[in-house]
């Protein structure tokens, strides 16, 4: 090949951050994905599906990463100069969806949403820029009950993807109560903003790197291993106190707070609105039959988004695994949601209540393949029967014996390309094909197919030692009359199962 020619080609690569997916696992993901359909269903919630792009300003600034261009978001401007986004989350479009249909939508109004979202970020490991979120959500109600159900909910799905109780745990707290403390130690106000998300991105770091890199980082910084520096909030040591008695205070039980949160709040009217809120939905969870294996408040839930209001909650796998070194470590976070009374209301002129619980596809099924769950196990993917092409003059013959499968429901396909039998033989052993049709002239001749059954021939070579063999035994192959050719297919793939 002459050099200029080839300069011309294009290297194949994927772009970083980006992942392609075949069909086992495309499939797996699709079985996981009915499953937890039928549990939103359950509760009464319905489909909904927006779009991937939305206007820029509809999608509003409420990513946590400030450091990235466009705030983490993927932008573009349209020929009529308005500026267009990929949609980071489901929720935003939702709100969106809501205030633009508002006067005919039921009221609360109960949805599920499942798709890819993008994020502008630094790619890294388990951090990708285009994943999936399977999204629930109740729109127009404040009662907490609402709140309860979402984490109902999320436990339901957990535990009938195959989790087993006590191996996962729904973790409620509130971004009031977390508003309350600020309060207590002196960063209240529009003035504090960027130092309360400082704060709140150290307590949801506290599972990864304990008590004492959250004090770190809340005070003057902290080195990781690397040597990367991060700046810290610059806490005064009470300060720091204070927010890590909080943050490891533990759960609340028997409708009190295992530690003195009210003391902590001290005269926060929100605090307390948040620590109230936080119990009546502890009590219905448990009125509902849900226990603190399956649900309970915990200090230390964090979530990222700025447009949470309320009760936050994430959905924390509890089990085992090992890191890269072999050290013991949890799975952590499948999931998380909250309520955000204020999302909708950036697009009407009073707010609408609203909650939701989102989970992260891509995690959640990596923990299913970790525990062994039969809905994403491995499974041999099945591809069509195969018709081969021996006379390239009959076409027409070999199509419509393809067409007389199909017609029976039975997923069939002629070989397309221009090799010979032992290659269409191959071709059809990559494609996984459970059998493969051939009629040569000769087959033709006598009115008859002969049927290769791929899966016991594969089995029976392992036992073959030699061609003679073989070629004696030419094992699973069988011929049939043509007009019985799809009762034949049938009965061959019937015997497969």
């Amino acid at each position: 090949m002459p050099k200029e020619e080839n300069k011309t080609k294009v290297e194949a690569r994927t772009p970083r951050g980006l992942a392609d997916r075949e069909a086992g696992e495309l499939a797996a993901t699709g079985r996981m994905l009915d499953v937890i359909r039928e549990v939103y269903e359950l509760y009464g919630f319905e489909a909904l599906e927006t779009p991937a792009i939305e206007y820029t300003d509809a999608l509003g600034k409420f990513l946590p990463d400030q450091d990235r261009p466009n705030e983490g978001v993927f932008s573009f401007q349209d020929d009529d100069e308005q500026w267009l986004s990929l949609r980071y989350d489901l929720t935003a479009p939702l709100a969106r969806f809501v205030a633009q249909n508002f006067d005919r939508l039921p009221k609360p109004y109960r949805s599920y949403r499942v798709g890819h979202v993008y994020r502008n970020e630094k790619p890294g490991p388990g951090r990708f820029r285009q994943f999936m979120q399977f999204d629930a959500d109740t729109v127009g109600s404040a009662s907490p009950a609402a709140d309860a159900e979402i984490c109902m909910m999320a436990a339901d799905a957990m535990e009938r993807l195959g989790i087993a109780r006590g191996d996962y745990v729904i973790k409620i707290n509130s971004r009031k109560v977390l508003d309350g403390v600020m309060q207590s130690i002196g960063l209240a106000g529009e003035e504090n903003a960027g130092r309360r998300l400082v704060v709140l991105r150290a307590i949801d770091k506290l599972d990864r790197l304990g008590p004492d890199g959250v004090r770190q980082l809340l005070g003057e910084g902290r080195k990781d291993d690397s040597g990367d520096f991060t700046k810290g909030a610059g806490l005064p040591l009470p300060a720091i106190d204070t927010i890590l008695s909080f943050s490891l205070g533990g759960q609340y039980r028997d409708g009190a707070p295992a530690f003195d949160l009210f003391g902590l709040l001290g005269k926060s009217e929100v605090g307390a609105q948040g620590a109230e809120e936080l119990l009546e939905i502890e009590d219905l969870a448990r009125d509902a039959g849900f226990g603190p294996d399956r649900i309970r408040v915990d200090p230390s839930v964090v979530r990222g988004l700025e447009y949470y209001t309320g009760p936050v909650f994430e959905a924390d796998l509890t089990f085992e695994t090992k890191d890269e070194k072999g050290n013991p470590v949890r799975f952590g976070s499948v999931g998380g949601g909250g309520r955000y009374d204020g999302l909708v209301g950036r697009f009407r002129s009073e707010n609408t209540p609203a909650t939701g619980f989102s989970i992260g596809v891509s995690r959640l099924f990596a923990a299913l393949k970790l525990i062994g769950s039969p809905i994403v196990s491995a499974r041999p993917h099945v591809g069509p029967v195969v018709v081969l092409v021996l006379d390239r003059d009959r076409l027409a013959d070999y199509q419509r014996m393809a067409a007389q499968l199909r017609g029976a429901g039975i997923a069939a396909e002629i070989y397309l390309g221009a090799s010979g039998m032992k290659a269409q033989m191959k071709y059809a052993d990559r494609r996984n094909s459970p059998l493969a049709i051939i009629q040569g002239s000769d087959e033709k001749a006598r009115g008859e197919v002969t049927i290769k059954d791929l899966v016991a021939g594969a089995k029976a070579a392992a036992n073959i030692a030699t061609n003679e063999q073989w070629k004696a035994l030419r094992p699973a192959q069988f011929a049939v009359p043509e007009a019985e050719l799809v009762e034949e297919v049938q009965k061959a793939l019937k015997e497969q199962i």
